[in-house]
């Protein structure tokens, strides 16, 4: 079941996600090319198109970002939406680029393939192959040089972009940022996102739509960004080819922003949360303001475990605290503190908790230390930033096409000016009270789970038939040829003598080292019943310290070298090579030696029992237990989960003895990647590392198999979605180390994956419009495997979505998929493989997953042979053996859809 703490982070995930509205328009100055360096090659085309070309050799990988500095503040009156709808007809199809080739496309590279709407820009990014570069230049110039925009597809889209919607619409958080940007810029284009809404697009036309676009698409209102391991001499000069015949337009003055003063308010509001969160936002510099570099330091400052505000968490007065600085907007921006509490709690104590802290740190200064950690950070996260290719990519695409910035360097240069005298005047200058706008979001309960004897009414769609599509010639030759690729990465592995399995990747793309470490435990099976959440409990102690350094000195340890560092079952350090040792040091210390002080544990065991008690009665934590109660048998582990009672009822001696037991080094993997050599990163670890020991046999960590489930249907209500959360879901009586694992992976990428060049997206939203995402997902594990479908609807389609699925579950069984949908789903898988490696991030994760599933390291390439091999007999005979449609079950999580 999902702990306290993981919700609590999803919670401020989603926080951060809806809040974030950087915009920012810049000057265009047209130049000459200019070359800073070898790796970086920029040019400014006779029609105006901006390039930036970037070297990153860190996998064979690359990432174009086309952003066009149009966004919601340019959409029309009455129509919020304009410029999110358009993003989505860019999909629909272009004068010599159809809709069905568009798909076709980008599923063979990969299908990494998306956009987004924010109020200056829309950008939208592929990365694929690096060798397949030429094709997603040539699809970006071909839709900047026209749009289809036709009333027949749009009738269809309008579907797709409403249930986005209705699914923003149900989320508390989103309704929150709704109704804060509207008291923040009352009057101004920022007082609206750019979702749109449902009556806005109910007017929308497709006539109005192609006259957006032909306003503001053009090459003059472009920045191209193209960054991975490519020559970008040979690059600039294919987009010099391809964009230099697109005319240029005469674009229309931008929408003015007349920004009045803030009037102080109060937002009192529910969510769905297990929690609630009391927040005070102001309204701060914008990104073309001299005080932005400064706002950004305070910010961190704020954010800092050594801070005010986060102490409220020590305090037992916070489950969590922290300040953001979201919604960057030319001429103004958004700063939010906040802090959860339990259900129960006194919001609005919290909420003058914050003002309380904030006003002292006003009154009292900044401290000069932590403005210079701060700096410190942001100078090395700009470093860490460079270890992910489409990361790099929007970098320079955020710096350049929405800060108006030269580069991305030119925000580190503002940050290194910054005097703790300059921070200071912003806190003073913007944290006005009567300029504040209180929020308390009040978690409310949302009923029973319902259980049904049916799934509504009976409906029968026949799946659509899959016809050939022709390719342009430019893309066939691409796409045609199907290659094993060679992993660039060559992982250097060994076993220390405690039994720590070491991986080891020299990368030196930046001067940065990484260290991830997973132990594996499973606390559902190994928590004694009785002690239900002494997992989470143990959890949240890695934050108090070590038994040599409590936790504010532990935490000025980390900020001495600007590094970043998190304990636990799942631990990582990012760290600049010359603080290596020290960094290596630091994580062993916390994961080898946690001080658990006995006060700390009252505090977090409280903590922890309150999140338990609303967490029980939330609409999130209901429909996984509805869930693994359908799936899995009576008093199965996985429906387990902790209770008020099993957390008050925990002594210290019970966490200290779930880490003797579950901390093991014969259970740990660690994977070092970076600047870094593998003797030297063998040397640290073994010094810090090495002495830990583990004591008795190894724990049973598996799960118990489970028989095939029978089908069910349940609803569990939920007050804050206006739309149905769907899961249909069935156990599977196999694991991951059968060898129908290949096939039925193959066979899911015909049914999703791929966008509208997949089955259930094509028949789902593509031509019915019932819905915006739709999830075909296999979860294998070591003793018992699950199939499950995931999608949001209006409440009346859920029956109509539901038959589409099972419908076209049942086609893959009983009837073989066209060679060109076989072709596409190779395609897909084998081009997935290199840009699973595209950052470094995700090459440890995939590394340390293997290692602790006890795969080879090189499983891609092995798992590419096979389905290079496979045929579509195979993949019918892996859905005929293991799918049974009739016993899915059902979980909604909304308005009753009967």
């Amino acid at each position: 079941m999902p702990s306290c703490s993981r919700l609590v982070s999803l919670a401020l995930t989603a926080l951060v996600a809806v809040l974030l509205v950087p915009a920012l328009p810049f000057v265009r100055h047209r130049a000459a090319m200019a070359q800073e360096n070898a790796d970086v090659l920029r040019a400014t085309l006779s029609n105006g198109l901006r390039v930036i070309v970037v070297r990153d050799p860190l996998a064979p990988v690359a990432t174009a970002v086309m952003n066009y500095k149009v966004g919601s503040d340019e959409a029309p009156a009455g129509f919020p939406g304009m410029a999110h709808a358009q993003e989505h007809m860019m999909f629909r199809g272009s004068p010599n680029l159809s809709a069905d080739q568009l798909a076709e496309i980008t599923a063979a590279m990969g299908g990494d393939f998306d956009a987004d709407t924010q109020d200056t820009v829309t950008q939208y990014f592929f990365t694929v192959p690096a060798e397949d570069l030429s094709v997603a230049l040539h699809v970006a110039a071909l839709r900047m040089s026209g749009v289809d925009d036709s009333a027949a597809e749009w009738d269809k889209e309008r579907g797709a972009i409403e249930q986005e919607v209705a699914a923003d619409l149900s989320n508390p958080i989103y309704v929150f940022e709704k109704q804060l940007l509207a008291q923040m810029f009352t009057g101004t284009p920022y007082e609206h996102d750019a979702l749109g809404t449902r009556p806005s697009f109910d007017k929308t036309t497709a006539e109005m739509l192609h006259d957006f676009y032909s306003t503001w698409y053009a090459p003059n209102n472009g920045v191209y960004i193209i960054v991975g391991d490519v020559d970008p001499a040979a690059v600039m000069a294919q987009v010099k080819e391809l964009f230099s015949k697109i005319p240029e337009k005469t674009l229309p003055p931008r929408p003015a922003v007349n920004l009045q003063p803030v009037k102080t308010s109060t937002l009192n509001l529910t969510t769905d949360f297990p929690f609630g969160v009391a927040a005070i936002s102001f309204r701060m510099p914008g990104m073309d303001s001299p005080d932005y570099a400064a706002a950004q330091v305070l910010s961190d400052v704020l954010n800092s475990e050594r801070g005010s505000l986060y102490a409220l968490v020590p305090q037992g007065k916070a489950l969590f605290a922290e300040f953001g600085s979201f919604g960057d907007l030319p001429g103004a921006g958004l700063g939010v503190a906040l802090a959860g509490y339990p259900k129960g709690g006194d919001g609005t104590g919290l909420v003058q908790e914050i003002q309380k802290i904030l006003a002292d740190d006003v009154k009292n200064g900044i401290p000069a230390d932590l403005v210079e950690a701060a700096k410190a950070h942001e100078v090395a996260d700009a470093e860490f930033r460079r270890n992910s290719i489409s990361g790099l990519a929007f970098e320079w695409s955020n710096a350049v096409a929405v800060e108006g910035r030269n580069s991305p360097e030119d925000d580190i240069d503002a940050i290194r000016r910054v005097t703790p005298a300059d921070v200071n005047r912003v806190a003073a200058e913007y944290f006005q009270p009567e300029h504040a706008v209180l929020s308390v979001l009040t978690p409310e309960e949302s009923g029973k789970p319902i259980s049904q004897k049916s799934y509504g009414g009976q409906e029968s769609f026949a799946p659509s038939k899959v016809t050939p599509v022709a390719l342009p010639k430019w893309a066939s030759d691409a796409l045609a040829k199907l290659a094993i690729p060679a992993l660039p990465v060559r992982p250097e592995e060994s076993t220390l003598s405690n039994g720590i399995k070491l991986i080891v990747v020299p990368e030196r793309v930046s001067q940065t080292v990484s260290v991830f470490g997973g132990i594996r435990t499973n606390p559902d099976v190994q928590q004694p019943e009785s002690q239900q959440g002494v997992s989470d409990v143990l959890g949240q102690l890695f934050d108090y310290g070590t038994t040599t350094l409590d936790r504010l000195a532990y935490q000025k340890a980390l900020d001495d070298i600007a590094a970043h560092e998190s304990g636990g079952t799942s631990f990582s350090l990012q760290v600049l090579p010359e603080h290596f040792d020290r960094g290596v040091q630091l994580l062993a210390d916390n994961e080898l030696h946690p001080a658990m002080p006995a006060d700390a544990f009252k505090i977090v065991q409280g903590q922890t029992a309150r999140s338990v008690a609303g967490e029980l009665q939330s609409p999130g934590f209901l429909s996984e237990l509805a869930l693994d109660k359908a799936l899995f048998p009576p008093a199965d582990p996985a429906s387990r989960h902790a209770t008020p009672q099993s957390v008050e009822s925990l002594a210290l001696a019970d966490v200290q003895k779930y880490y003797h037991d579950t901390y093991r080094p014969d259970l740990t993997t660690i994977v070092v990647i970076g600047d870094v050599s593998p003797d030297e990163a063998k040397s640290e670890i073994e010094k810090y590392f090495g002495t830990w020991n583990a004591e008795g046999p190894k724990p049973d960590t598996e799960y118990p198999t489970v028989p095939n489930n029978q089908s069910s249907s349940n609803v569990v209500p939920d007050k804050s979605r206006v739309q149905d959360q769907v899961t249909l879901a069935e156990t599977l009586k196999m694991n991951r180390y059968n060898p129908d694992y290949y096939a039925l992976e193959l066979g899911n990428h015909v049914l999703g994956g791929g966008f509208y060049a997949t089955r259930l997206y094509r028949d789902l939203r593509m031509k019915s419009g019932l819905v915006y995402n739709v999830g075909s997902n296999f979860g294998f594990g070591r003793t018992r495997s699950t199939y499950s479908v995931t999608y949001a609807c209006d409440p009346p389609n859920v029956s109509k979505a539901r038959a589409i699925v099972v419908d076209n579950l049942v086609a893959m069984q009983k009837q073989l998929v066209t060679p060109e949908e076989l072709h596409q789903a190779k395609a897909l898988l084998l081009r997935e493989i290199p840009l699973s490696e595209g950052s470094v991030d995700s090459i440890a994760n995939g590394l340390l997953s293997r290692s602790e599933m006890d795969l080879p390291l090189n499983e891609p390439e092995i798992a590419a042979r096979h389905y290079e091999k496979l045929s579509a007999s195979d993949v019918q005979a892996a859905f005929a053996k293991w799918i049974r449609p009739d016993d899915l079950v059902q979980i909604v999580r909304g308005p009753n859809p009967q």
